[in-house]
């Protein structure tokens, strides 16, 4: 085999074909994963040899991505907002439409007043720790249900030097200390267990439980809309991401559990994806 960057550029993004839709890109990633070359550099280096230790370890990633394992596991890493996160199987793979409930949350928070925010289900962090970077004056407190989780969330936390954010392992609200926030947030799962349009990349490796729920994806979303008004502060606000078909449906749960001023936002895809609602002032 030859191991010449521009062969092994050009052979692995022709085999990358089917299981990507950006191939070259993935195959840069994947040859700078390990080598340590950059993308930048490997364009100057095409006639660079990778050592057999390294090409063995090449074709080994490239295998599991032809198998459709993500591209972020394989990687051990995802980017989110301006943050680099660690992610791993026990946690979802952030996507980029999760940044909308980020900028949500972050409309309503102050840049001068201490304020509080709880991120349910925080998984790999990333709503928390996006919030934390950007409004170092808030205390932010994340939970998850699984300690595997938050373990990546602590060394993402460690990783961003991000100091205002505390974990509990928690479901949902059963173990979050008596306070109230001004801002609760939460991408939950919310797709239905029988939904047959989910990719199968998605199914087979990344978490069931964070990404289905019963009663046709709105099991946990009725729950958080169930207790979220004992800890909001009055005039708080809780911000959901939802499935694109269920706006109504959270509508509906949040005006009938008492929430005022409720507002759907759309997602860069155009499609209804972030839900928020205030807790009335009285």
């Amino acid at each position: 085999m030859n191991l010449r960057l521009q062969s092994l550029l050009d052979e692995t993004t022709a085999l990358l074909h089917h299981s990507s839709d950006t191939p070259a890109l993935e195959a840069a990633l994947l040859i700078e994963q390990v080598s340590g070359i950059s993308r930048t550099q490997q364009r100057i280096q095409l006639d660079h040899q990778l050592p057999a230790a390294q090409l063995e370890l090449l074709l080994q990633l490239r295998q599991r991505r032809m198998l459709g394992e993500p591209l972020a596991y394989i990687l051990g890493e995802a980017h989110f907002w301006t943050l680099k996160l660690q992610v791993n199987p026990a946690v979802l793979i952030p996507r980029p439409e999760t940044e909308l409930v980020v900028e949500r949350a972050l409309f309503h928070l102050s840049n001068r007043t201490e304020q509080h925010v709880l991120d349910l289900g925080t998984g790999s962090g990333a709503i928390a720790l996006a919030i934390a970077k950007e409004r170092p004056q808030v205390q932010v407190l994340a939970c998850d249900n699984s300690p595997a989780a938050l373990q990546v969330a602590r060394s993402n936390a460690t990783a961003n030097q991000l100091t205002n954010v505390q974990f509990y392992t928690s479901n949902w609200f059963d173990e979050i200390p008596k306070q109230l926030f001004e801002v609760i947030a939460s991408n939950p799962p919310y797709i239905d267990i029988v939904d047959p349009h989910v990719e199968t990349a998605v199914r087979n490796h990344e978490p069931h439980n964070a990404l289905f729920a019963a009663d046709r994806g709105l099991q946990a979303i009725c729950a958080i809309i169930m207790d979220a008004q004992r800890y909001l502060s009055p005039g708080g606000w809780l911000i959901l991401e939802h499935g694109w078909q269920q706006a109504s449906q959270v509508r509906t749960l949040l005006e009938s559990h008492g929430f005022c001023s409720v507002a759907l936002h759309i997602d860069l895809a155009g499609h209804p994806r972030v839900t928020e609602a205030q807790r009335p002032l009285t």
